[in-house]
């Protein structure tokens, strides 16, 4: 980090030989530069049990073809769970036709008649349980019948098994229930959402089009009633978890390794106190297993572990500053802090139960790199196993004697090593490689054959006193007595990270835009994640004031470099990024001369209440940090060129957003550019009817239009306006 101011200022004239131009039809239509897939396959791993459909035909004697998804049992190797017809519903829910097929005998049975969501095998591969109706079934595999765990589900008004929209987005789960560790219980959410006020959306068609309704609270609206009840699978009975009632929330449970005990997590509206409650199968009655509050709010993940030893449980937090490993005993004598230091632990890759490791990967030696490390179960004996200024992402064997790793950096695609890891009581644990399995040598080729740049890491000072880390990437054949525009490309938002050493943080429609004539920037602002809570969570209550701030000072420190045209400054961004694009436009129209936001949050008294209120809490307690960092409310400072982009049917950040932005550029008399792609959600995507190829092809040229200079390629070709309309 401490080079890279000098090496900015004093960085070699490079003249690439680019010998192709990058198109757009390279990267979003042929897969140019798509890298290969390279599988982790060990020899000791135990190896899924091979799936041949040759022959089966489904229920109207046709064959059954390739399955959309399978599902192994965990005992029968030859009984599995087959997809068909998959059909998405919000980001992370789907439904589809399930079959059960019998390998051994060749029986193929359709669970239902209609689709279905979330089947899953029991521990012991006895039962299916799954989701229809918003109601939960369990069908027992020998019997070939299935029995409804609940009856009242009814769209809109009562979920059983599956999540409320709002659970699913900002909790980042569907599936709202859990076998026990043996199957003998199955724990599942009920929403009530009878309560929860409806948005609707139309639906485009040729005729009379639809109307689409769904429950989606937005900030400072009532939230579904939760209740999780536990079923007894044998006796056919039902505990309902006691636990506090309330303005609450359930953002997980999980399983301990008791098949009788059940944890439920408890947090209040606020999202500062989490409760993790020890609740008994059978009776339902509960106890405080570990509690945490935050004068911030509480981070909620899947970084909770059992352990085997029913004794213990490990988890991460970041109660002391900065995301590190814990080690607690279940009854709460011991707990143990394993790892400490100015860095973050970004996530857990294996526990190995046996020996007394945990390998896991940090945010090390700088906020921008990943490298993987092992540490005992008391913390006190940690040693690396991957080193140095880049990327790391591993995949393990079964008996933590292996990994692979695959490792890019900011500028060089992924090399994919097989490692041994070797254990010696007296030097510790070492890792040496085994093999090289792939270089990405045709991905290389590829950069090689059409001149990518390099981009190179900055040091971004703000008003604030804290320097900020960013990268940048020059235009193809860069001469510093030339002045270029500028493009920002940015997310910003709570915990998220753009400035990565690896590869693809840079893309290639990035590339594509240098060669073009444009240095490309991206700049990490106060809120992002990786260095500590206190940088994270300074936007706590004001969302979008430090974040603008930071992107405003660092618009004026690029700008007095003698290579940029300081009055040709532009910022992109989608979801959060455009939010931020839209405040650059408006906040920061002294220096950002042009901004497209895609999909943007306009006013967060549009958005969802789980995610807001963990930020800004209610607009009832926070009118001020709403309204004051909320772009629909600064129009009229807009100076230079705005291009908002939004898809119809975006159930997470309402087209509403987009409209209601436009209403304030008219009523502040600014001219503006307009695109919406009907039918479309948050993605924006197709490729079978060119939405996503049409989408970068029109901010493309937007681009080179309002933001090139005489040192920048003009537009050409790319969307074409239809004659007669």
């Amino acid at each position: 980090m401490r080079k890279f101011l000098l090496l900015l200022l004093l960085a070699p004239v490079w003249a690439l030989a680019q010998t192709k131009a990058i198109t757009l039809e390279d990267i979003y239509k042929k897969g140019t530069f798509r890298g290969e897939f390279v599988p982790a396959v060990f020899d000791s791993t135990t190896k899924e049990p091979e799936l041949k459909l040759d022959g089966v035909k489904d229920e109207t004697g046709k064959p059954f073809g390739q399955a959309e998804g399978e599902l192994a049992s965990p005992v029968n190797k030859n009984l599995w769970l087959l997809k068909k017809a998959n059909e998405s519903i919000y980001r992370r829910s789907s439904k589809s036709f399930v079959y059960l097929y019998d390998a051994g005998s060749g029986k193929l049975t359709k669970l239902e008649n209609e689709k279905i969501l979330h089947p899953s095998f029991s521990p012991d591969g006895s039962k299916v349980a799954y989701v229809k109706d918003n109601n939960l079934y369990v069908y027992d595999v020998a019997a070939g019948k299935a029995t409804a765990v609940t009856t009242d589900g009814k769209w809109n008004f009562v979920i059983n098994g599956n999540c409320d929209w709002v659970y699913e987005e900002e909790f980042e789960f569907s599936r709202a229930y859990e076998w026990s560790p043996k199957g003998n219980y199955l724990a599942y959410y009920r929403f009530d959402e009878s309560q929860v006020k409806e948005y609707n959306m139309t639906m485009y068609d040729n005729a009379h089009n639809k109307d689409y309704r769904y429950k989606y609270p937005k900030a400072g609206d009532g939230n579904s009633t939760v209740d999780i009840y536990i079923y007894d699978v044998t006796k056919g009975t039902k505990a309902k978890a006691q636990y506090e009632q309330g303005d609450i929330y359930i953002p997980r449970i999980k399983w301990s390794q008791d098949d009788n005990t059940l944890v439920v997590y408890w947090m209040n509206r606020h999202q500062n106190n989490l409760k993790l409650l020890s609740t008994n199968a059978s009776s339902g009655s509960s106890s405080l297993l570990y509690e945490e509050k935050n004068k911030y709010f509480v981070e909620i993940n899947d970084d909770w572990w059992y352990l085997k030893d029913g004794k213990n449980y490990l988890f991460t937090s970041e109660m002391n500053g900065f995301k590190h490993l814990y080690l607690y005993s279940l009854d709460g004598k011991t707990k143990t802090q394993l790892t400490k230091g100015n860095y973050e632990v970004t996530e857990v890759n294996a526990v190995d139960e046996v020996n007394k490791r945990i390998y896991f990967t940090m945010a090390w030696p700088r906020p921008m790199d990943r490298n993987v490390f092992v540490t005992d179960f008391a913390g006190k004996k940690t040693y690396p196993l991957t080193s140095g200024e880049a990327w790391h992402r591993v995949e393990f064997n079964d008996d933590y004697t292996k990994f692979y790793d695959y490792r890019s950096d900011l500028n060089t695609p992924q090399t994919v090593t097989l490692n041994k890891i070797n254990v010696d009581k007296k030097k510790g644990i070492s890792t040496v490689v085994e093999k090289t399995v792939n270089e990405s040598a045709k991905l290389k080729g590829k950069i090689a054959e059409y001149g990518y740049g390099k981009a190179e890491f900055i040091r971004v000072p703000n008003s604030k006193g804290d320097t900020l880390n960013g990268w940048m990437l020059k235009p193809a054949g860069f001469d510093p007595a030339k002045k270029y525009p500028v493009l920002f490309c940015n997310y910003g938002g709570p915990g998220s990270q753009q400035v990565a050493n690896r590869f693809g943080a840079v893309s290639t429609w990035h590339q594509l835009l240098a060669q073009k004539g444009f240095i490309v920037v991206s700049v990490d602002n106060t809120g992002t994640g990786f260095r500590g809570e206190e940088f994270k969570k300074k936007t706590y209550l004001q969302l979008g004031k430090f974040e603008i701030e930071d992107q405003i000072d660092a618009a004026k420190y690029l700008g007095s470099m003698s290579f940029v045209d300081k009055d040709n400054i532009g910022h992109w961004g989608w979801s959060y990024g455009g939010f931020m694009s839209s405040l650059a436009i408006t906040k920061g129209s002294d220096v950002f001369s042009a901004a497209i936001a895609v999909a943007p949050v306009t006013n967060w008294r549009y958005y969802d209440n789980i995610y807001t209120e963990r930020y800004m809490r209610t607009p009832q307690e926070n009118a001020k940090g709403y309204d004051d960092n909320s772009p629909v409310n600064f129009t009229d400072r807009i100076k230079g060129k705005y291009l908002i982009i939004h898809g119809t049917a975006d159930d997470n950040v309402h087209f509403q957003n987009a409209t209601q932005m436009i209403t304030a550029l008219v009523k502040s008399n600014i001219d503006f550019e307009s695109a919406y792609y009907p039918n479309k959600n948050h993605g924006i995507g197709g490729m079978m009817d060119n939405t996503t190829f049409h989408l970068w092809s029109k901010m493309t040229n937007w681009i080179l239009e309002n933001m090139g200079n005489e040192h920048t390629q003009k537009p050409g070709g790319g969307v074409k306006q239809p004659k007669g309309f």
